[in-house]
């Protein structure tokens, strides 16, 4: 740790030494497919008590959806992100932490702690606010220039980059490309013909079930009935569950994988559109299907909640379909759609005289 992190972080003035009455431990985390380990501060309990900054962190999905008709790409990723936002000279004390070394304090934000996100997406939106939704799409520290044409991109890039010096935000040369036809950003495949799941981060093995299906469930709109085939996975993170994986786990942990290395490419939504909804609904779970004019925008699916599971059949495929409304929403609200479903007494639901409570909510 001494060689790798503190000197580093030393020289380059992100860390000095402290008499701070306040002090946190020190963990090394490995970095992912390599043996180095980055030091990492344990500011849980710092972080417990801290006043919570509400600023909001864009969903990843609505991100994507403005990038419709782009055909040329730049990322921008930036070197350190987080270390390019100063302390505040009175609350630098507060984030010491200690090592064999001694005690030390950072100078800059740490991303260990628990506002830094939300301040970093607040500081990257106030710099790109006049850009954002025209052609540059930020999380974080990532940073992604889009564009119709090879010429208008190069203006674009032009008006970031000189953004960026203007604010003295620096970039990591070796993490960034310039003018492509194809980029990966936040663990997708963008591309003119649309958004797939990046190959490279699909698992191997199951090392944790929660992890994967933590990552899995982040490309779940990529797969078709993920609830259901997820099933036998999710029912050992139940209360009290006995963990067992047997056939069934490993039968299920193979097709998510192939499902998700064999993901299709989804059209990106189109505002000026109509949109098609597929609702099905079974005792294993609820699923929806996105199109437009024939092509997949996206799935959405879940498992039965306890209390559905003796719902009848009318019931489960109207509650298909809410859920399908609600999970897209922000596509279909004041927007014309077409809603298909296999169950015909639906169609008469409008023209009833009087419905159920479970059907009125």
């Amino acid at each position: 740790m001494r060689l790798k992190n503190i000197d580093e972080l030393l020289a380059k003035g992100f860390i000095h030494r402290s008499s701070s009455p306040w002090s946190f431990p020190v963990l090394l985390v490995e970095k992912k497919d390599t043996d180095v380990k980055r030091m990492c501060v344990d500011y849980w309990a710092l972080n417990k008590v801290t006043i919570k900054n509400k600023y909001p962190v864009s969903r990843i999905d609505d991100l994507f959806d403005q990038l419709q008709g782009a055909c040329v790409f730049s990322k921008i990723d930036l070197r350190s992100g987080y270390h390019q936002l100063k302390i505040r000279p009175s609350n630098i004390p507060k984030i010491a932490f200690t090592t064999k070394y001694g005690l030390y304090e950072y100078t800059v934000m740490s991303f260990c702690l628990t506002n830094a996100p939300a301040y970093f997406m607040q500081l990257m939106n106030s710099v790109f606010m006049d850009y954002l939704d025209k052609f540059v799409v930020v999380f974080i520290d990532d940073i992604l220039i889009y564009s119709k044409t090879k010429a208008e991109h190069e203006e674009h890039l032009r008006l970031v980059l000189q953004r960026l010096r203007e604010h003295k935000l620096y970039a990591k040369f070796s993490k960034c490309e310039f003018c492509i036809d194809e980029v990966r950003f936040l663990g997708h495949v963008i591309s003119k013909g649309g958004i797939a799941v990046d190959p490279s981060k699909v698992p191997e093995i199951p090392k944790e079930v929660h992890g994967f299906l933590g990552l899995a469930g982040y490309y779940r709109r990529f797969i078709e009935n993920f609830s259901k085939i997820a099933k036998p996975m999710t029912s050992l993170l139940e209360k009290d569950a006995e963990f067992r994986w047997t056939n069934a786990q490993q039968a299920a942990f193979d097709e998510l994988k192939k499902r998700l290395t064999t993901a299709p490419v989804f059209t990106l939504p189109d505002q000026q559109k109509k949109f098609i909804v597929y609702c099905d609904a079974s005792r294993d779970g609820l699923g929806c299907v996105l199109m437009q004019e024939g092509k997949l925008i996206a799935y959405a699916s879940r498992q039965l909640r306890k209390h559905e599971v003796n719902y009848p059949t009318h019931d489960l495929e109207l509650a298909a379909v809410v859920h399908a409304l609600k999970i897209w929403r922000h596509y279909l609200y004041g927007q014309r759609c077409e809603i298909y479903t296999d169950h015909k007494s639906l169609k008469y639901i409008f023209t009833q005289n009087e419905l159920n409570m479970r059907q009125q909510r």
